[in-house]
């Protein structure tokens, strides 16, 4: 299988700041790449990048063999993109704005026309066609912008957030539609903070922290890094934090984790129930109280935790270069 993306030490700098810190990864034809961090990880730039919207300091980057630097006018002809905020004409119809993409990808009238309301169907905002875009929710100019990424059937689409701001029943008829485009042959770049998603659509996931790739590997990889079962419990008191982590260290697999903003220890296990039982008599023992506990599969919400000791939903103090 071909690969549609190669990216190789890419690195971007801006001032005494390094967005992109040398990242390599490959993404190949008519799958989905899911890039996974908290705000600031480095996930838009490095979009950005293929995108050719912003140059790298130095590495390559390309998309089906094109440099994006070298080349980027090719670049363009194969890819769409949609970014983190919706970018549509709001004096246009929904059906206007579409149309006016289309022709500016270099579609004929006619076939932009019909492009167009194939989209406006696809993403369930036909009885809003002839609405001007400034009346749509947020939800409504989040799925035409996605909508207008795809006017020119293009081979590789970058996704950035995608369902940022989408309720539930958008989000879940968005992930059927990006799965249908890869059912189709298109490859899929997406970042995203919901872990779900990347469970749900990618067929690898890299990780990315302050510009680095922390891991990577299938979401069922990055799990089996935590371990099987995990307990959990949330403190009551931040105050215990110190005297819990010692408790429970003998218990688990390896060392728990913690999250200073929901005061949430996790630790993989092996005994499952007994190792709960366990912990809680300890605690008691102790007079350390709890306001949750529980014992659960780990999902990537683990994982990201583990991997960086913060949630992915957690700004990074570094922010990503505009």
């Amino acid at each position: 299988m071909a690969n549609a993306i190669e990216v190789e030490n890419l690195v971007l700098e801006y001032g005494k700041n390094v967005a992109l810190n040398g990242i390599s990864f490959v993404v190949p034809e008519g799958t989905v790449l899911g890039v996974l961090g908290p705000n600031g990880a480095g996930k838009t730039t490095a979009v950005r990048i293929l995108a050719t919207l912003l140059k790298a300091t130095s590495g390559t980057a390309k998309v089906h063999g094109i440099d994006v630097g070298d080349k980027p006018n090719e670049v363009r002809k194969s890819i769409g993109l949609t970014g983190q905020f919706a970018a549509v004409d709001e004096y246009l119809t929904g059906y206007e704005n579409l149309e006016m993409v289309g022709r500016l990808f270099g579609l004929k009238k006619a076939e932009a026309r019909t492009r167009a309301g194939e989209l406006l169907a696809r993403f369930d905002l036909e009885y809003a066609r002839d609405r001007t875009a400034k009346q749509y929710s947020g939800g409504m100019r989040r799925r035409l912008d996605i909508a207008a990424s795809l006017i020119g059937r293009p081979k590789v689409v970058f996704l950035d957030e995608p369902t940022t701001g989408l309720d539930p029943r958008s989000r879940n008829a968005m992930w059927d539609f990006i799965s249908d485009l890869v059912q189709d042959g298109t490859t899929i770049l997406l970042t995203t903070q919901y872990l779900e998603e990347a469970d749900r659509l990618a067929d690898k996931i890299i990780v990315l922290d302050k510009g680095s790739i922390i891991a990577e590997g299938t979401a069922d990889h990055l799990k089996s890094q935590v371990g099987g079962e995990r307990l959990e419990f949330v403190l009551t008191d931040a105050s215990d934090k110190d005297r819990t982590l010692a408790l429970l260290a003998p218990i688990g697999l390896d060392e728990p984790s913690y999250d200073e903003q929901t005061r949430r220890i996790g630790m993989p296990v092996s005994g499952g129930a007994d190792d709960l039982t366990t912990a809680l008599v300890q605690l008691k023992e102790a007079g350390i109280q709890v306001v949750d506990v529980g014992l659960r599969r780990p999902n990537l919400d683990d994982v990201f935790l583990t991997l960086t000791g913060h949630a992915t939903e957690e700004d990074a103090p570094v922010e990503e270069a505009k």
